[in-house]
């Protein structure tokens, strides 16, 4: 959902937290609200990362947008601990182009309690944008 305006003078985009219970679905929901028509889906962080600036997709760069994610509670459930871990994992064993060894370093910040799961990677890609602000209801 993308409203053009609002208080602020913002653009307004809706991602919803139950139209998705994996990063996979994380990608698709974001690709299907910031993407729109642009011709390809968003598939990795970087690439999350990389549409967070404008330029293309349904905002311009430099445009002040407003992040509202709905249901962010069941998302920091569905890409938390388990699915971060998992997440992990599976990039170790692919191995190339994966820096195993840096993955394995997070897998074990994860482990021992002090590491980021993806919904916290995700609110920080977001947060990191100075033109961007994240509400999470």
């Amino acid at each position: 959902m993308l409203n053009t305006s609002n208080n602020n003078k913002k653009k307004m985009i809706v991602i919803n937290g139950g139209h998705f219970s994996s990063l996979e679905g994380f990608y698709d929901e974001v690709s299907r609200v910031l993407m729109n028509d642009a011709g390809w889906k968003v598939g990795t962080l970087d690439g999350f990362d990389d549409i967070l600036y404008g330029g293309f997709g349904v905002f311009e760069n430099g445009e002040e947008i407003e992040i509202i994610w709905t249901e962010s509670e069941k998302s920091k459930e569905n890409l938390g601990f388990q699915t971060t871990a998992e997440w992990y994992e599976n990039k170790i064993k692919q191995g190339k182009p994966f820096n195993a060894e840096l993955i394995q370093e997070k897998l074990d910040a994860l482990l021992k309690g002090n590491g980021q799961t993806l919904f916290d990677i995700l609110t920080e890609i977001i947060q990191s944008h100075p033109d961007v602000t994240l509400k999470l209801i």
